[in-house]
């Protein structure tokens, strides 16, 4: 059995996928850092970009449809505009109709920083359902077949 790592051990480097996000100027709040809710779009962002991209499906379109059952985020690092981060995805459990991820934010730096600190960490679930009834359907093959590539499992 594999055991989870301590999140506090965590870097870039526990993350199959890099997904480069900017950050914009509105998405600083009164205190000058990112407001909580800017990581929540970062993360939808990166998972879906990378499920279009990677699957070749349309989420305008396809019959099934990943919706949010859960999340999560602790945060360890102020950042803010401008900056040029990452999200990092790892899929921790695939299932038939739901998928969890481990999800990391940190800062880009020089590609020669093999493992860079997390600024945030964060969980995702998805559950497909159909488009229509919106009852619990399964994974879409492509969809799946991109998922096993990030699995850590």
């Amino acid at each position: 059995m594999t055991s989870v790592p301590d999140a506090n051990d965590l870097t870039s480097a526990d993350f199959p996928v890099h997904w480069p996000v900017l950050t914009r100027w509105a998405d600083n709040d009164m205190f000058g850092h990112l407001n909580n809710a800017v990581y929540y779009q970062l993360f939808d962002t990166a998972i879906n970009g990378w499920i279009a991209g990677g699957a070749g499906v349309d989420p305008l379109t396809i019959p099934e449809l990943g919706i949010v059952a859960e999340s999560g985020c602790r945060y360890f690092a102020e950042l803010a505009f401008p900056e040029r981060l990452s999200v990092g995805l790892a899929v921790t459990r695939l299932g038939r109709s739901s998928v969890t991820y481990r999800l990391g934010l940190w800062k880009e730096q020089a590609a020669t920083e093999d493992a860079r600190p997390l600024a945030a960490l964060g969980h995702w679930v998805h559950v497909y359902v159909d488009r229509v009834g919106r009852r619990p359907v399964p994974i879409p093959d492509a969809i799946r077949s991109l998922l096993a590539t990030a699995c850590l499992n």
